[in-house]
C-alpha cells in the first residue's frame, strides 16, 4: 500500500497558483454561484495530473438551517473542480494548496432578484389579456432571455432561436413527450377517419344520455386512467370529445374534468409514473425503522388539493351546477355552441371535424381495441420496464417506480397507431393510402400543441436553471412551525405557476422544506410530538398539492396545454375557467386542511368536513346551466 501511495505522489504535479471563473456572466440577488477552479503551472498552463483538493476560506453551502462552512474541494479531476451552488462572502474567497492560492472575488453582474419572477409573470398575464398563448410564452422566454444576457436585445433574441428552445426541445425528455403527442395524435386520427369515434359516441349515448352521466362519466375515465397523467390527459379527452360535444358540455367543461383528475389522481395513486419520481426526493427523509414508500403511504392522508380537486369534480358533475367563467361557458354550450364565437381550439378542425368515407359502417371496435391497446402496452410496459431496471424479484411498487415512463409512453402511443391502422385496414374501413394520410392529418393536429410545449419547457427551464426563480422564491419566505405546510402549498404554487412543473417544484421545494420541518419539530423544539409528525407529513404532502394547484392555475403547464389540446379546447379559455375551481379547492386545501394540520388536527377529521364544504357551495352558490 506505501509503495501505491508514493507511486501516485510521484504521478501528481503541483500546481504554481489557483484560477477561478463563475460558469455565469451574473448572479441573482444574493444566491448562490458556480464555480470552476483550475490548477495551472508557472506558465499558465492547465496542470492535468494536480492531485487531491484544495483548502478554502470564504465559501459557504445554503442549508435549511442556515449557511454551511466549506473549508475544501473535492478532489481534482484533470486539474479542474467546480464548487455548485455555494455562497461567496463579500470580500471574495481564497484557495490554497501547499504553496499554490488563488482568490475570488465576486465582481458578477447583478440581477436583482425580483427579476426572476417577472418573466413567467409577463407570460401568464399576456395570456390572459391577448388570450393568445404562443405571443405571451414567446414573449415570457425573450424577457428572460433579455434579463440574462445583459439586456441586449438583438442577443437575447438570437439566444431565443439558437439556444434556448434548441436546448428545451432537445432535451430526451421532451422528444419524447413531443413524439408520444404526436403519436397519439396520429392514432386519433385513423379513429376519427375510420368511423371509430363516431360509432363509440353512438354506444356511449345509449347508456349516457344526459349531461350529468356525460360528466361522471369524464370522471369515471380520468379514476381509471391513474397511472400517469400524460396518458390520462390526452386518452382521456381524445376518447371522449365527440361525446361530451354531442350532450352539449362545453369544451372548457371538459378540459376541466380531464385536467383535475389527471394529476391529483395521479400524485396520490400507490402505483403511478409519479411514485418513483417522490420516493427519490423524500428518501433522505425516512427514519431508520422505515422505508420512503412507508414515508409516501403516511402522507397521503394529507393530500388536501388532491382529494379535494376529485371531491368537487364529482360534486360538478352530479349537481350540474356551476359557477363564474364557468357557468357562461355552460349556458353557452347549452344553446349549442361548445366554444365560444372566436375561440382558438388547440387542435386543428380537420381533425376534430374528420368523417369516415361514405358508404362504410364503421364499428365501435375501431375505437376501443387501439384506446384499450395503449392502456395494456403502458400497464405492461411499466411493469416490463421496471423489471428490466430492479429484477423480478422487486415488489410491484418498486418495479413500477423503476420503469422508464417516457420509454413505455412511446411504445404506447406508436404502438396503438399500428394497431389502429391494421384494425382499419383489416376490417376494410380504411385502404392504406387513408389510414397513412389519417395518421399524418392527426399528428399535423398536434402542431400547435407542440409549439406552445416547447415554449413551456423553455421558459420554465430558464426560470429554474438561469434566472432560480424557485431559489428566490424560498428564499422570502420563513414561517414559523405550525403555519409551515400552508406557508409551503403557497410556496409551492407560486413557484409551479411560475415554471408550469409541478415535478420541477418537487425537486426545489423539497429538498429545503423537508429539512426544515424536520429540524423545527424536532426534540428541542418543545412542540408534541405528534403535533411535529403532523407539521412534517403535512409539509411534504403540501409540496406535492402545492406544485399540482400551481399547475392548474398556470398557463405554461404541459398537462394544462395536454388536456387543452385533447379536448381541443381554446388554451386560455381552459385556464380561465378552470383557475376558479382551482383556487376554491386551493383555499379550501389552506384553511380546512393545511392550517389545522400545522396545529395537530388530524387529516380523518378536516377531509370530510372540507368536502362537505365544498359539496354545500357547488349546491347552494352554484347555478343549473341547463337541465341536467
Amino acid at each position: 500500500m506505501q509503495i501505491l501511495i508514493a507511486v501516485a505522489m510521484l504521478l501528481c504535479a503541483p500546481a504554481d497558483h489557483f484560477e477561478v471563473e463563475s460558469t455565469q456572466s451574473y448572479r441573482v440577488a444574493d444566491l448562490p454561484i458556480s464555480l470552476t477552479i483550475t490548477a495551472v503551472d508557472a506558465d499558465g498552463n492547465v496542470t492535468p495530473n494536480f492531485c487531491g483538493a484544495a483548502n478554502l476560506e470564504g465559501v459557504s453551502k445554503p442549508t435549511p438551517t442556515g449557511p454551511e462552512t466549506i473549508t475544501s474541494t473535492e478532489p481534482f479531476t484533470a486539474g479542474t473542480v467546480t464548487l455548485e451552488n455555494v455562497l461567496i462572502a463579500d470580500v471574495g474567497f481564497k484557495v490554497t494548496s501547499g504553496e499554490a492560492s488563488g482568490e475570488w472575488k465576486p465582481d458578477l453582474r447583478s440581477l436583482p432578484g425580483w427579476l426572476s419572477i417577472m418573466p413567467p409573470l409577463a407570460a401568464i398575464l399576456l395570456a390572459l389579456v391577448t388570450r393568445q398563448a404562443l405571443i405571451a410564452l414567446f414573449s415570457g422566454v425573450y424577457l428572460g432571455t433579455f434579463f440574462i444576457y445583459d439586456y441586449n436585445p438583438l442577443t437575447a433574441l438570437l439566444r431565443v432561436f439558437d439556444t434556448h428552445l434548441v436546448a428545451a426541445a432537445g432535451d430526451p425528455d421532451h422528444a419524447s413527450i413531443l413524439l408520444f403527442t404526436m403519436a397519439l395524435g396520429g392514432m386519433v386520427g385513423i379513429l376519427a377517419k375510420s368511423g371509430g369515434t363516431n360509432a363509440l359516441v353512438e354506444v356511449l349515448s345509449k347508456r349516457a344520455r344526459t349531461k350529468r352521466s356525460g360528466m361522471i362519466m369524464g370522471w369515471l375515465t380520468g379514476m381509471v386512467v391513474f397511472f400517469d397523467d400524460y396518458a390520462n390527459c390526452l386518452l382521456v379527452g381524445n376518447t371522449l370529445r365527440p361525446f361530451t360535444d354531442k350532450l352539449k358540455i362545453s369544451r372548457e367543461k371538459l378540459s376541466y374534468i380531464v385536467d383535475s383528475t389527471a394529476a391529483p389522481i395521479t400524485s396520490v395513486a400507490l402505483i403511478s409514473t409519479w411514485v418513483g419520481y417522490q420516493l427519490g426526493l423524500i428518501e433522505d427523509l425516512a427514519g431508520p425503522d422505515s422505508s420512503a414508500y412507508d414515508l409516501f403511504l403516511n402522507m397521503l392522508p394529507y393530500s388536501f388539493y388532491s382529494f379535494f380537486t376529485m371531491f368537487f369534480v364529482l360534486a360538478i358533475a352530479v349537481t350540474c351546477r356551476d359557477f363564474g367563467p364557468m357557468l357562461a361557458a355552460e349556458k353557452r354550450a347549452a344553446g349549442g355552441k361548445v366554444l365560444r364565437d372566436g375561440a382558438s381550439p388547440m387542435m386543428d378542425k380537420e381533425l376534430t371535424e374528420m368523417e369516415p368515407p361514405s358508404g362504410r359502417d364503421p364499428h365501435w371496435s375501431l375505437a376501443i381495441v387501439p384506446i384499450v391497446s395503449v392502456i395494456l402496452i403502458v400497464a405492461i410496459g411499466l411493469y416490463a420496464s421496471g423489471v428490466q431496471a430492479v429484477g423480478s424479484d422487486a415488489g410491484l411498487r418498486q418495479i413500477i417506480a423503476n420503469a422508464n415512463s417516457y420509454a413505455v409512453l412511446l411504445w404506447a402511443a406508436f404502438g396503438g397507431s399500428i394497431i389502429a391502422a391494421g384494425y382499419a385496414i383489416a376490417k376494410r374501413t380504411l385502404g392504406v393510402n387513408e389510414t397513412v394520410d389519417a395518421w399524418v392529418t392527426g399528428c399535423k393536429a398536434m402542431v400547435i400543441a407542440a409549439l406552445i410545449l416547447v415554449l413551456a419547457w423553455t421558459i420554465g427551464d430558464i426560470c429554474k436553471v438561469y434566472l432560480q426563480t424557485g431559489p428566490w422564491v424560498i428564499s422570502q419566505f420563513s414561517p414559523s412551525p405550525q403555519w409551515i405546510p400552508a406557508m409551503t402549498f403557497v410556496l409551492c404554487a407560486v413557484i409551479a405557476l411560475a415554471t408550469g412543473s409541478s415535478f420541477s417544484t418537487m425537486a426545489i421545494v423539497i429538498p429545503i422544506a423537508g429539512p426544515m420541518a424536520w429540524a423545527a419539530t424536532g426534540d428541542l423544539s418543545g412542540i408534541d410530538p405528534m403535533v411535529g409528525e403532523s407539521i412534517r407529513l403535512a409539509t411534504l404532502s403540501s409540496v406535492l398539492g402545492g406544485a399540482v394547484f400551481g399547475d392548474h392555475c398556470s398557463p405554461i403547464s404541459d398537462t394544462t396545454i395536454m388536456s387543452s389540446m385533447s379536448c381541443a379546447s381554446d388554451h386560455i379559455d381552459h385556464v380561465r375557467t378552470q383557475a376558479p375551481y382551482a383556487l376554491v379547492c386551493g383555499g379550501t386545501a389552506i384553511l380546512i386542511g393545511y392550517i389545522p394540520a400545522g396545529f395537530g388536527v388530524s387529516p380523518l377529521i378536516t377531509l370530510p368536513i372540507g368536502m362537505l364544504a365544498l359539496g354545500a357551495l357547488v349546491r347552494f352558490y352554484g347555478q343549473p346551466s341547463s337541465e341536467a
